[in-house]
């Protein structure tokens, strides 16, 4: 049912595929930038499954689907997933829905709460059995920062970190990924190699700066670019634009 939302309607443009066919089968984690609730999670189990079917950077020829990787688990907020009956639905997927200490209902809180330890017990759990999926900025907004939560877990279960950068969901969607808002629209879907850390030695802010650059969320990815590299990114919003 989703496949034609990124190889049809839209084309799903991906690099690093290969990555994926190297990782064990458990006690993987995968941080990404975060673009939709839904779509960017979706696109994921379809490029994993590709990949590991031997497709080398695309998802022709949907059969990959017929033996899927079943222990693939995402986090997700509480509160997103028991909104509506899709979402609840959803959820029995794989998520593993956590309470979001800073932010409530879609709006960041003074007085943040505690955090639930069955939520970190989840995480450890699935990590234990299969592939995790976080998207350690906790909303779709971009450049926000990262949240320490993600580099405690990387540093306590010593997970293989693979980090993705996603770009032109949040224009072939809307914001839940759930309704087509445009077509033709190039998505870029970026597999990165395995990030380097000292579980031992890195600080949890060592971490999160690494998970910012790796992600291409950090601040400094906002600062002044050269002009031959806004020629080229002009370029590529050209292609990715939708044609009238």
């Amino acid at each position: 049912m989703t496949h034609r939302r990124y190889r049809g309607f839209n084309e799903l443009q991906i690099e690093g595929s290969e990555i994926i066919k190297t990782l064990p089968d458990s006690n993987v984690l995968f941080i990404s930038n975060h673009q939709t609730y839904f779509a960017d999670v979706v696109a994921m189990f379809h490029v994993f499954n590709a990949s590991l079917s031997g497709r080398e950077d695309n998802i022709k020829n949907i059969g990959y689907l017929w033996q899927p990787k079943m222990n693939i688990y995402y986090v997700a907020a509480k509160e997103t997933m028991q909104a509506g009956l899709l979402p609840r639905i959803l959820a029995y997927v794989g998520a593993i829905t956590v309470e979001r200490t800073w932010r409530a209902k879609g709006v960041d809180v003074t007085e943040k709460r505690e955090i639930n330890p069955n939520d970190t017990e989840n995480i450890k759990i699935a990590l234990a059995d299969g592939w995790v999926i976080t998207f350690p900025q906790g909303t779709t907004k971009s450049f926000k920062p990262v949240r320490k939560g993600t580099a405690h877990i990387i540093k306590q279960h010593k997970p293989i970190v693979i980090p993705i950068v996603i770009d032109g969901f949040r224009r072939s969607f809307d914001k839940k990924g759930l309704r087509m808002k445009k077509k033709g629209i190039l998505q870029s879907f970026i597999i990165k190699e395995p990030l380097d850390i000292d579980y031992e030695n890195d600080t949890i802010d060592e971490i999160v700066e690494k998970v910012e650059y790796a992600i291409e969320q950090h601040p400094s990815f906002l600062k002044v670019i050269p002009a031959e590299e806004i020629k080229a990114q002009e370029e590529l919003n050209r292609l990715r634009q939708w044609e009238y």
